[in-house]
């Protein structure tokens, strides 16, 4: 994810996954067996439910190189349209994004999404928007002037809640997270009352997206159609 002479912009949203990737990534320069530089940014979307001050104060405590940018066109467009979806907001986010990172000269993005993140991702596409997918680990931005990262791929938000805590960190929630009767608080809900039977469901889900058998499934583009394709005559039987 980190190569040698990185400049890797952090995306601070204020809460604790993000906080939790910066204070892991500032400790791994320390580490790593290659150099690479941090800074982080925050975009300023009118959705924030606390002043920011507070968070501002502790990054110049730890020595943080961090921007804080208003964002006016998304500021604007939660004036005209306070009923606008998350779709509209994370493409304004987006422009916002790349806008300040270039600014920054950074070329590797990084984002706090979590294993929870990821999980939820992959039930989010596949019951509502007929793909199977989630969240890249490693990507590219659509220009490939910025590689994008999310390290905490295999980290829980129970695990960054306690992290967060420790560091004494003021997190500074924001209104989206607390919204109700979204798809994300129904996915949220579902694996909240699964995992009381199951603990350790995100695990197998996460290792399930790393094994794909593409032959069982419905997409013709891998389906062996002509019979061609070398297969264990057991695997034929499926689980029976």
């Amino acid at each position: 994810m980190i190569r040698e002479g990185d400049r890797v912009a952090v995306a601070l949203s204020g809460g604790k996954d993000s906080l939790t990737l910066l204070e892991i990534l500032l400790r791994l320069q320390h580490r790593a067996p290659v150099e690479f530089t941090v800074c982080a940014f925050t975009v300023e979307q009118g959705k924030f439910l606390r002043p920011f001050e507070p968070l501002g104060s502790y990054l110049k405590d730890r020595g943080v190189d961090w921007t804080y940018h208003r964002d006016n066109p998304s500021l604007r467009l939660l004036d005209e349209q306070p009923g606008h979806g998350c779709d509209l907001c994370s493409r304004y986010r987006r422009r916002a994004v790349y806008q300040i990172v270039r600014g920054l000269k950074a070329n590797v993005i990084a984002f706090g999404h979590t294993a929870d993140d990821f999980c939820e991702s992959f039930l989010r596409n596949s019951l509502f928007t007929g793909r199977i997918s989630a969240l890249p680990p490693v990507t590219w931005s659509r220009e490939r002037d910025f590689r994008l990262i999310r390290p905490l791929v295999y980290v829980t938000e129970d695990l960054t809640g306690r992290f967060a805590e420790s560091l004494g960190a003021p997190v500074i929630p924001c209104g989206c997270s607390q919204r109700t009767g979204t798809v994300r608080r129904t996915l949220r809900d579902l694996f909240a009352e699964l995992e009381k039977d199951y603990p350790h469901l995100k695990e197998t889900m996460l290792a399930a997206m790393g094994k794909i058998e593409t032959s069982r499934l419905l997409d013709t583009r891998y389906l062996d159609l002509e019979g061609t394709a070398e297969q264990d005559p057991l695997a034929i039987l499926g689980d029976g």
